[in-house]
This record gives C-alpha cells, sequence and structure tokens, in this order.
C-alpha cells in the first residue's frame, strides 16, 4: 500500500535538489514502474530512464516523454522500439556503438523536424563502495561499460554523453568520493560532452542523507563544466518509506525449536532482492535478527517471541530468519514489512502461482485506491 502523503514528500525534496544544484533527476523503472502513480510523478519531473522496449514504450506512452534509454546489449529485432520511444540512448560498449550508431543516425535524418536522439557510452570508473558484489557494476569483469583504457582519444563521431552508474542506495559522500576517480580517469573527454548522467542508488530522501553535500557537490561539477548538463536517475529515492506489505499469518510449524510463521505472501515471489541480496526487511512491532542459516530457535527468545518468516510456497529457502516479537503470533495476525514498494512490485514473478499482493495507494484525503488486484488469468496468461 503507497501513501500519496508520502510519495509527495519524496518528489517535493527531489524536486528541491534538481532545483538547487541545476541537476535533472529522473524516475528509473527498474526500482518502480507503477504507471497509474505517474500523473503524480509528472507535478515534479519530466523524463524516466529505461532499460528495455518495454520500460520504453512505459515511458512514452505512460509517462508521456520519451526514456533516456540503457540496455547492457541491443539487440536488431528491437532496437527499432528503442528508436521510437527514446530521447536518449546510451552503448554499453563500443561494439554496441558500431552496430547500432548508424541506425540512429538513419532516424535522426529520417524525423528531422523532430527532437533528434542524443547518444552516449556508458563509462566504468571501476571504482565504487557498494559492499555487495551482486549490485557492485565496477567490480572486477563487470560487464557494464567502457573502462577508461579502452577509451578512444578522440570520442567517437556522435558520442554527446556519458553514462555512469556505481552507486546502490548511496550517500552523498560516496558520490562526491566516486567523483574524484570518474573526474581522473574520464575526465580529458568530459569538455567533448553534452551531457553526463550519473545513474542511480543516490538515496536522498533516506533519513539522514546529506542533502545539502549532494548539492554542493553537483553544483562544484557543473562550475567545472559548464558545458555538461548532469543527469541523476534514481529509482529507490523516490519510492523510499513511501509504503508497507501487508500480509497475514497463515499456519505455525516448529521443527528443532525453531518457529516458522507462514504467511500468505513469498520472498521469492514478491520481495526478491530480500533473498538476493539480502536484506531483512524492518517488520511493524518486531525486531530483526539477520540470521541467515534460519538457526534461531525458540530457546533463544530473551523475553521475547522469535519467529522465522515463511512463504507458502514450495522452495525451501522461501523464507527469512529472524524477527523477534513481544507476543506469540497467532493465525490470521497481520505481519506488516515496512518500505515495501520499490524493487519488490518491478521484480514479482508467479512462481508456484503464488497470489500476487494488491496494489493500493492511499489518497491525501484518508481514501483508497485499488491500483491493481491479480487473478488467476494474471498467472495463466503468463503461461500462454
Amino acid at each position: 500500500m503507497m501513501e500519496e502523503r508520502l510519495l509527495r514528500r519524496n518528489l517535493s525534496l527531489i524536486q528541491d535538489v534538481a532545483r538547487q544544484s541545476g541537476a535533472e533527476i529522473i524516475l528509473a523503472f527498474k526500482a518502480f514502474a507503477l504507471w497509474k502513480t505517474f500523473p503524480i510523478f509528472r507535478e515534479y519531473i519530466t523524463h524516466t530512464t529505461a532499460s528495455s522496449p518495454y520500460e520504453a514504450r512505459l515511458a512514452k506512452e505512460e509517462f508521456g516523454s520519451p526514456a533516456h534509454t540503457y540496455s547492457p546489449a541491443y539487440t536488431e529485432d528491437t532496437f527499432g522500439e528503442i528508436l521510437s520511444n527514446s530521447s536518449h540512448i546510451t552503448f554499453n560498449s563500443l561494439s554496441q556503438y558500431e552496430t547500432f550508431f548508424p541506425k540512429v543516425e538513419q532516424w535522426n535524418m529520417e524525423h528531422a523536424g523532430e527532437e533528434r536522439i542524443s547518444c552516449g557510452l556508458r563509462i566504468n570508473p571501476e571504482h565504487s563502495h557498494i559492499e555487495t558484489d551482486l549490485y557492485n557494476p565496477t567490480a572486477p569483469g563487470s560487464r557494464f561499460g567502457v573502462i577508461s583504457g579502452q577509451m578512444p582519444e578522440c570520442l567517437p563521431s556522435g558520442i554527446e554523453g556519458f553514462h555512469c552508474h556505481c552507486h546502490c542506495e548511496s550517500s552523498a559522500e560516496d558520490l562526491a568520493d566516486n567523483l574524484i576517480y570518474i573526474e581522473e580517469r574520464f575526465g580529458r573527454w568530459f569538455p567533448q560532452l553534452k551531457w553526463l548522467n550519473l545513474g542511480g542508488g543516490h538515496l536522498m530522501t533516506r533519513q539522514g542523507y546529506n542533502v545539502p553535500l549532494l548539492i554542493e557537490t553537483i553544483r562544484g561539477l557543473r562550475q567545472r563544466y559548464p558545458n555538461l548538463r548532469i543527469i541523476l536517475e534514481p529509482g529507490s529515492a523516490f519510492a523510499w518509506q513511501t509504503g508497507p506489505l501487508v500480509s497475514s499469518v497463515v499456519d505455525i510449524v516448529e521443527n528443532h525449536g525453531i518457529r516458522t510463521a507462514i504467511l500468505d505472501v513469498s520472498f521469492t515471489c514478491h520481495m526478491p532482492d530480500c533473498l538476493e541480496m539480502p536484506y531483512w526487511p524492518a517488520v511493524r512491532g518486531a525486531e530483526t535478527i539477520e540470521d541467515p542459516e534460519g538457526l534461531v530457535s525458540s530457546e533463544q527468545d530473551n523475553g521475547g517471541y522469535v519467529y522465522r518468516l515463511g512463504a507458502n510456497s514450495c522452495l525451501s529457502g522461501d523464507f527469512l530468519s529472524s524477527w523477534r516479537f513481544d507476543h506469540q503470533l497467532q493465525i490470521g495476525e497481520q505481519i506488516i514489512f515496512e518500505d515495501m514498494i520499490h524493487y519488490t512490485t518491478v521484480k514479482t514473478c508467479m512462481f508456484n502461482g503464488i497470489h500476487h499482493p494488491s496494489l493500493t495507494i492511499l489518497r491525501q484525503d484518508g481514501t483508497h485506491d485499488m491500483l491493481r488486484e491479480f487473478r488467476y488469468e494474471d498467472y495463466r496468461d503468463r503461461m500462454d
């Protein structure tokens, strides 16, 4: 359930950062793509970023503006759709540039009366503060971007921008430090560019984030390179702390002293980042106990009641452990996972035919709007 009041709080902060810093801040669909909320977003921002033909179509058709598009690898059969729905296209490699840039040139010539598509290269500064390799695009051997040693002395024809993504729920201090490496390795090409996209992962709406430093850092960058339009494309920052996932206890089982509350939601289907990262989401009214092996038993309650939370699926690992409650859980009791809007709805699956939670928005006037309810047909049609 998303709360409109909290969403607007985040959007107002992001809009203010854009105004004060002079950067353009756009929404990354990979973290949030609930298109029925786009009318609210359009009051604060004008563009979005896409990484696939479907996302690019969503930008143009539902957000109302062409996408800033980047993909690790474009394909011949879908690149026409990318062209039709993009204002910016970033290539991940020099070989992708050589294959697809002629098609962009041709498109711009054939649509001379329209806004031309601007092209860029993704660069890899080989430095970040991301500790989890699964989310680190600058790790050794990464498939993302061109490293400085592979760059030609003169920029390839038609390249007007660089895209650099090396953050994940990161701080303003991380950005300031990473810019040192980015400028050191790629700064000599900056005077030839029109724009620099610093990617996502700038969690400016998190409590305690150093917003003044972010603004100061972007301003300083623009002063050093007045020719550059600076773009940020966070995803999580827009939907951060805007709504919970509400589940219910279906059953409670105990084995070798380990209690599991079986829920009507799934980590693998509805909250895959919890297993991929992994991270333990906050549960309302409970203390989080990070226990990757899931071996905290009822004998370790320490004055509370310790439970694994498990899903109603057949995957053995579809659980997290553990949480300490101040009471014994009851069948039918609600379990509320905080902050479950970003990186959940975009990554859900229907493994095992598990039913999806309905998507709702709590309006500022206290009314609820149902954004989407899921039915058997949604599962069946995926198998069609």
